[in-house]
């Protein structure tokens, strides 16, 4: 384990940096595969933010028949 994450867990100065450290500590291996393998869900990521605009472009217009053609058909 990183050094500064055991301080920052057992400091009890600025509980915020503390939790953080915790949290960070609990899942640690996904950090570590995040920052460390060539692979990234950013088009997944955009396709979601894409989905989401739609879905509040047409809040309250239509149905979800209309939203479901928009998603399938938008660019």
């Amino acid at each position: 384990m990183l050094t500064w994450i055991e301080a920052a867990t057992s400091t009890t100065d600025l509980p915020s940096l503390r939790h953080f450290a915790q949290h960070l500590e609990r899942d640690l291996d996904a950090v570590t595969a995040g920052l460390t393998l060539p692979w990234n869900s950013g088009v997944v990521e955009g396709h979601v933010n894409r989905i989401k605009m739609l879905k509040r472009q047409m809040f309250g217009r239509a149905g979800f028949a209309l939203l479901r053609k928009r998603v399938l058909l938008a660019p």
